[in-house]
């Protein structure tokens, strides 16, 4: 979905999460940052915070990631208050990724044509 939102021209994308304190801890930034330098965009993650239940516990670790998979804002971990994470959104940063490394122009469409624009 990531890439066919980037595809369609998507500058920013927006990712809600629940993950649970060990998915989380091991796989949250780590997809996060992926997803930013893979469609070169700036994600935005919201992500849920704390005990739900006996049973349920979110993660949390919500945060921005610029498009060269920087980590440029996030919330605290240390708190299960509501939270904001500010940044900079410098879409002439994005364009300026995009255009020194065109990885849209590189894209094998005869072999995966669901890539195709």
């Amino acid at each position: 979905l990531s890439q066919v939102l980037r595809q369609r021209g998507a500058q920013l994308l927006c990712y809600p999460s629940a993950f649970t304190e060990s998915t989380g801890a091991a796989h949250w930034e780590l997809l996060l940052r992926t997803r930013a330098v893979e469609t070169q965009t700036y994600v935005f993650a919201a992500a849920q915070i704390g005990r739900h239940s006996a049973k349920r516990s979110s993660y949390g670790d919500a945060m921005i990631v610029d498009p060269w998979g920087t980590v440029v804002a996030r919330c605290s971990r240390n708190t299960t208050e509501p939270a904001l994470a500010v940044a900079e959104i410098n879409l002439d940063y994005l364009d300026k990724v995009r255009r020194e490394m065109p990885i849209f122009n590189h894209r094998r469409t005869d072999i995966f044509p669901e890539y195709a624009a």
